[in-house]
């Protein structure tokens, strides 16, 4: 396998330690294939001889050794307990299910007493999994198609489930509902059960195409996960309706590939001994995602098989593996966990905010294992600086106690590897003067040089003869004066009201955005921009929040006040559909992108634009556009490169040449996107002053381009399965305040493929948002003022919002007539406005 193969490099080369050691290997009598093993903080046990159960000390697993008897069939599951004290282990059989004090009993063998435990169940068939309840009263038993409910105290049967068409394969208790029992079949689905009226409370539809093995409990966020033979996790929450919700969806072995290749890159980096290519490692320019099992190059001429990866066992782990090496925790995002996920041929971390493989530990790649692949798994978890794995053999019969490292694991993570200064929205160091946001600088220190050596030139002032620029009436054509004299009444007010007008556009500025207000999930107001379905093709709000803007199919462009009444102000001429809208920050200036390969500048009180840029700008229409660096230039993609143009805008007309525009643009530079046919969207800030420009191209990237250096800085191939179709930076607004770092994060979203939420200092993806619907339609984002809210349209005829914190919405906004295509915040109040293809816009207030 080659990916295996790169591994062994790669350990060759010292990039990854050793992480893992066997603790003590043993030879049992028969198979223990596909046998419920246990292990806990302290211990771990598996059956011995068939008839007993063997419990080791898994920090002295060959001294401290318990012999446990009392089956005359063979085991078949073991499980511990929840608390520490008492430690309670459970052995099922055909004949007996008895529950034993492991304290107790060592105590008794010490003693020179035979150990004994207690019978809680009789002839209940061949039992597969067991599990406590969270308070060690009750437990579950899975036999057959059935789920036995016993008294932990004496022989009781409490309840018995029944509905599954397949066997039962594994049952977990609700740790924050211990009346609340989940369970999964190889009929492909899962159930909930209320054991207090011992009734169903939901099922699934068929998950997966293979049996469902493994299930785990997520107690931070009330979740569970679900493990399918053909490697399939599913997270899903249990809504307060008793109704499940699928959070996330994981294919094993597709991270697995996208894992791998990271290291197959990292290898060829280092391998390489030219200059560029050790500088390109040392400050991680490019980290590809690119998957080798899809690289012809990278096949070595083999094939490779297609195999599946069966989840044998998952334990929760309540944090993330980078957060044990992070010197700034403010890059380690909070409230996320970790999953540790048991397979035939290693262990999986997974992080559960996001879906990704953070690092594994494959058994083939340490020859000093006993076992290559394993037939049951069982995985103890109490620590941050190991875990333990009891693991048997596939198809010999040895079992091992295996010990994984957590520190030197989390130092394989290459995305944490790597030191140099990050990345960052904000600009931390001076403008360059060959930096091309440095040109009206270098324009005004050429022009005043100029002006030093023609002096005597520029004295003489170039007058026309007869026509001037204001001409003084005579007065034949004015109303006669009828007052003589008009006294000044209030002069001090008049002056305030004028100075009140001057400033209109900062009116409201002191008023803050309210941090602590709820989600704007109430309809407020519903309006129609036109007597025929137009689809919307983008909407913005104005910087001050008190006009929306809204782009049309039709060609046009329409502005609202911030409440949707009254009659908007129309603006017409482009021969296209208008697909970008973007304000100045004094919110006088609008610019408009079209199909028809042209942009304009509006200003907000007339009807003619003061700026046109035509076909000879643009190879291909403009999917982004916007104002940048505090409104000094203009940006916008073209095709597979994106342009910075200076301009003036001068609306004033001279009185001879009336037809020709003042206003003017000059072109700063051009960018070109690697590898890509077109730039499918691109986003960068406008409210401070910022270097980053984030692009995404139709070859499914993201790169990332620093204009104070004038180039691209980091690219990140396979972003998404699908070309990125809008980035969302977190803008903030004027009206609130955020953490510095909080700047840098932003939000992708990609049809088929989700919402994921980077970080701009690791540029990975730090969390992922499903559960709306968007297979064909590039349904918009929008990022909340305060940074806590995310909506996105969906296919459902609904939008959804989601804390910034949690891939669960909370919300779900329905009433739409059709496909809500995009939305925007307001940026000076708690308000949500939305847009569907057939032209409705719906105003959604707290």
């Amino acid at each position: 396998m080659l990916a295996s193969t790169t591994i062994r490099r790669s350990m060759e080369n010292g990039y990854l330690k050793e992480v893992i050691t066997e603790k003590h290997c043993i030879q049992s009598s028969s198979p223990l294939s596909h046998i419920q093993l246990a292990c806990c903080w302290k211990y771990c046990a598996f059956p011995h001889d068939n008839r007993n159960v063997c419990v080791w000390n898994i920090h002295n697993p060959i001294l401290q050794s318990l012999q446990l008897k009392g089956h005359h069939q063979s085991i078949t599951a073991l499980a511990f307990g929840n608390y520490q004290e008492p430690t309670l282990l459970c052995s099922a059989a055909e004949d007996y299910i008895i529950i034993w004090d492991v304290e107790a009993c060592r105590t008794s063998k010490e003693e020179g007493f035979v150990p004994r435990g207690t019978v809680v169940g009789t002839l209940l068939g061949k039992v597969l999994y067991l599990c406590f309840s969270p308070d060690d009263q009750t437990l579950a038993a899975c036999a057959d198609d059935k789920i036995y409910v016993l008294n932990c105290k004496q022989e009781e049967i409490l309840v018995v489930l029944e509905g599954h068409l397949g066997v039962v394969t594994a049952a977990e208790f609700y740790p924050w509902q211990v009346n609340i029992l989940v369970s999964i079949s190889e009929d492909r689905t899962f159930k909930v059960w209320d054991l207090t009226s011992n009734a169903l409370l939901c099922q699934s539809a068929v998950l997966s195409g293979s049996p469902l093995l493994s299930l785990c409990m997520d107690n931070r966020v009330n979740q569970f996960i679900t493990g399918s033979a053909n490697g399939q996790l599913d997270v899903f929450t249990l809504l307060d309706n008793q109704q499940c919700r699928r959070v996330l969806h994981i294919d094993l072995q597709k991270e697995q590939q996208k894992y791998y290749s990271k290291i197959q890159q990292k290898v060829r980096l280092s391998e390489n001994s030219d200059v560029n290519c050790r500088n390109s490692l040392g400050n991680c320019k490019n980290l590809h995602y690119s998957s080798p099992y899809l690289n012809g190059n990278d096949l070595e001429g083999g094939s490779l098989a297609c195999f599946e990866l069966p989840i044998l066992r998952m334990s929760h782990c309540g944090y993330l593996l980078s957060s044990l090496l992070k010197k700034d925790s403010s890059i380690t995002p909070e409230g996320c966990s970790s999953l540790w996920v048991g397979t035939i041929n290693g262990l999986f971390n997974i992080n559960l905010a996001t879906g990704e493989i953070d690092a594994t530990v494959q058994f083939e790649d340490h020859l000093g294992l006993s076992i290559q692949t394993a037939g049951s798994c069982a995985i103890g978890n109490r620590s941050t600086n190991k875990i333990f794995c009891l693991i048997s053999s596939m198809f010999g019969k040895h079992i091992a106690l295996l010990e994984v490292h957590m520190n030197e694991l989390a130092k394989m993570c290459l995305q944490y590897s790597n030191e140099e200064e990050s990345l960052s929205v904000i600009a931390r160091s001076p403008l360059l003067t060959t930096s091309p946001l440095n040109c009206d600088l270098q324009q005004k220190v050429k022009s005043k040089s100029a002006g030093h050596t023609n002096t005597a030139a520029s004295s003489i002032k170039d007058k026309p003869v007869v026509f001037h620029t204001k001409v003084k009436s005579s007065g034949y054509t004015s109303a006669p004066r009828v007052n003589m004299f008009a006294p000044k009444v209030n002069p001090s007010r008049s002056n305030n009201s004028v100075k009140k007008e001057k400033n209109s556009s900062l009116k409201g500025v002191t008023k803050e955005y309210p941090l602590d207000s709820l989600a704007p999930s109430k309809l407020h107001a519903r309006v129609a921009v036109s007597n025929q379905p137009t689809p919307v093709c983008c909407i913005q709000y104005s910087g001050d929040g008190k006009l929306l803007a809204v782009g049309l199919a039709d060609k046009s462009m329409l502005v609202y006040n911030s409440s949707l009444t009254g009659s908007p102000t129309v603006f017409k001429g482009q021969d296209g559909a208008v697909n970008c809208i973007g304000w100045t920050q004094d919110n006088k200036w609008l610019l408009t992108a079209s199909e028809d390969r042209s942009l304009w500048i509006w200003p907000i009180h007339g009807s003619t634009p003061a700026l046109m840029l035509g076909g000879e700008t643009f190879s291909k229409p403009a999917r982004s556009a916007q104002f940048y660096y505090m409104d000094k230039f203009i940006l916008f993609s073209s095709g597979s490169e994106f342009q910075l143009h200076r301009y003036n805008l001068d609306i004033s007309r001279d009185d001879i040449r009336s037809y020709k525009r003042k206003s003017k643009s000059r072109l700063v530079g051009k960018f070109r996107m690697a590898d890509t046919q077109e730039i499918s969207c691109l986003s960068a800030v406008n409210d401070f002053y910022s270097y980053i420009v984030l692009t995404a191209g139709t070859n499914r990237a993201l790169e990332v381009f620093d204009l104070n250096v004038g180039r691209s800085v980091v690219t990140v191939p396979d972003a998404h399965a699908r070309p990125v179709h809008q980035i969302c930076q977190n803008n903030g607004s004027v009206f609130s305040t955020q953490p510095s770092e909080s700047y840098n994060l932003f939000l992708t979203s990609a049809i088929t493929d989700g919402i994921k939420l980077w970080d701009l200092r690791t540029l990975r993806p730090v969390r992922r948002y499903e559960g709306h619907l968007n297979r064909c339609h590039p349904c918009g984002i929008a990022l909340s003022p305060c940074g806590r809210f995310l909506a996105t349209g969906s296919e459902d005829k609904c939008a959804y919002l989601f804390e910034l914190g949690s891939s669960n919405f909370i919300h779900k906004l329905s009433g739409h007539t059709e496909t809500v295509i995009t939305l925007a915040f307001s940026s000076s109040v708690p308000k949500l406005t939305t847009a569907t293809l057939d032209g409705k816009l719906q105003l959604f207030v707290p």
